[in-house]
């Protein structure tokens, strides 16, 4: 197996690794309540996806 000559530097992994960042997610206004949710996903206040029920959300009184 093949072995590396010289160590590599930390400017070199550093160089490398640039573009490993954390990226917030796209939020989009729910048609039906107005809150946000992620897209592509369930609003959890509401239970709706697309204007469709997709959850059963119990009414709090």
């Amino acid at each position: 197996m093949a072995h590396p000559k010289r160590r590599q530097g930390k400017t070199r992994g550093a160089k490398r690794r640039t573009h490993y960042k954390a990226v917030a997610p796209t939020l989009a206004v729910c048609p039906n309540c107005g809150s946000l949710h992620i897209f592509h996903t369930v609003c959890g206040e509401c239970g709706y996806y697309r204007g469709k029920v997709a959850i059963e959300k119990a009414v709090e009184e």
